[in-house]
């Protein structure tokens, strides 16, 4: 049920894993928060909570190492250094991590869904908005989305600018557009301690400006953590994988 690779990337210029979760379903890929590794979501019980989903068959859950999240933080490499290996890191997860994916589903083209909290929601957002012909949906949680301001807010370059959605969705049109307004965002947050919700509904604003689906939701009253987290996934991942929604989602 558990499998891990490694690999050394030439796009990030390290080693990188890749963990998987599951024998069958929905591949889902959950980007860890801030600038963990692929194995973050089994330490903090996420796992255990998706057991159900997972046992059924109804999704695989695959992870990798947030190498954008641990050099974009590491405040000894040059902020324009961080801003270029976040677009690396995008650029890996395009043309490294979504082969592996396929290979393993034993599927070429299969649709892949990505999921993750706090900047895993940006990564997660991210790369659904700039690869809409590999990823079909997205769901952040307690999405962190304005990264400049962890850097004091200097002038984007132009890696970060194609890196975050925020920058970048204001800028596309053509057949691009086209197939990104054909997929899914849902961008949930809570209310309570160190919860910004503010930065869905920015983000939102932004998708709905281009006509990109999407949806901000208001969890209330709940903390920035992984209580919330792990309370939530499990019933987004149940509903969305349900014999009913899968009928839907074939009609569209």
């Amino acid at each position: 049920m558990f499998e891990k690779s490694s690999w050394y990337s030439s796009r990030l210029q390290c080693d990188t894993t890749l963990a998987r979760w599951g024998f069958s379903g929905q591949p889902v890929l959950v980007f860890p928060t801030a600038g963990s590794d692929a194995e973050e979501i089994e330490r903090f019980k996420m796992i255990h909570v998706l057991e159900p989903l997972l046992a059924a068959g109804r999704v695989k859950i695959y992870s990798c190492d947030s190498v954008a999240g641990r050099v974009f933080f590491d405040k000894q490499h040059s902020v324009e250094h961080r801003m270029y290996v976040m677009n690396q890191f995008h650029q890996y997860v395009k043309h490294e991590v979504v082969p592996a994916i396929r290979t393993d589903c034993k599927t070429p083209d299969i649709p892949i869904w990505t999921t993750g909290a706090s900047i895993g929601a940006f990564h997660a957002v991210a790369v659904t908005c700039r690869f809409p012909d590999l990823f079909h949906r997205a769901l952040g949680m307690s999405g962190s989305y304005e990264l400049l301001r962890f850097i004091d807010h200097p002038q984007p370059t132009d890696y970060y600018r194609v890196s975050s959605p925020l920058h970048f969705v204001p800028t596309l049109s053509g057949l691009h557009l086209d197939v990104l307004r054909t997929r899914y965002i849902h961008l949930a947050s809570g209310e309570g301690k160190w919860e910004n919700i503010g930065e869905s509904f920015r983000m939102g604003k932004v998708l709905g400006d281009k006509g990109i689906p999407n949806w901000v939701e208001s969890w209330g009253n709940v903390d920035h953590d992984w209580v919330t987290w792990r309370a939530k996934l499990p019933k987004y991942l149940d509903d969305w994988t349900s014999p009913k929604q899968a009928e839907a989602a074939a009609q569209v």
